[in-house]
């Protein structure tokens, strides 16, 4: 029987791209700039807090709409996930929440930090259902809280 060679495919993908129809929404803490330029330099949608809430809406608040919406947000609140009243609006909403623990980065840097987890991030998103809260780290490990 002769054998057919077949180029050998790497198994890792060329760019990591979350589920089709993937909105991040940006809350404002970690600030808009410029992580929503890089993101949709990369080809994501990116929804912005402060474009849709006023600067000071409660989180319960904005959390239950973009959950609902099926959003993916991105914040550097940590405190998100041990309030009574968010943490009510993130189960209702099937939230998925991803947080970056490292603090004093500038917005730079968090673009990178985020960039770096996005291989990350899409398996998470692929792998796991709403409502859950994930944390980054500064070298854009995740770790579900």
């Amino acid at each position: 029987m002769t054998s057919v060679w077949r180029p050998v495919r790497s198994k890792k993908p060329s760019a990591a791209k979350p589920p089709e129809g993937t909105v991040f929404f940006l809350e404002h803490s970690p600030g808009v700039e410029p992580i929503r330029t890089q993101l949709t330099k990369s080809g994501f949608s990116v929804e912005i807090h402060d474009d849709h809430f006023a600067r000071d809406e409660e989180d319960r608040i904005w959390l239950d709409v973009v959950g609902k919406k099926g959003w993916v947000v991105f914040t550097k609140d940590q405190r998100l996930r041990y309030r009574p009243l968010e943490i009510a609006a993130l189960r209702a909403s099937n939230a998925r929440v991803f947080v970056l623990t490292a603090g004093n980065l500038r917005g730079i840097e968090i673009a990178g930090v985020f960039l770096e987890a996005l291989p990350r991030i899409e398996k998470v998103l692929r792998s796991r259902p709403g409502p859950f809260v994930a944390r980054i780290s500064r070298s854009g490990q995740i770790t579900m809280a």
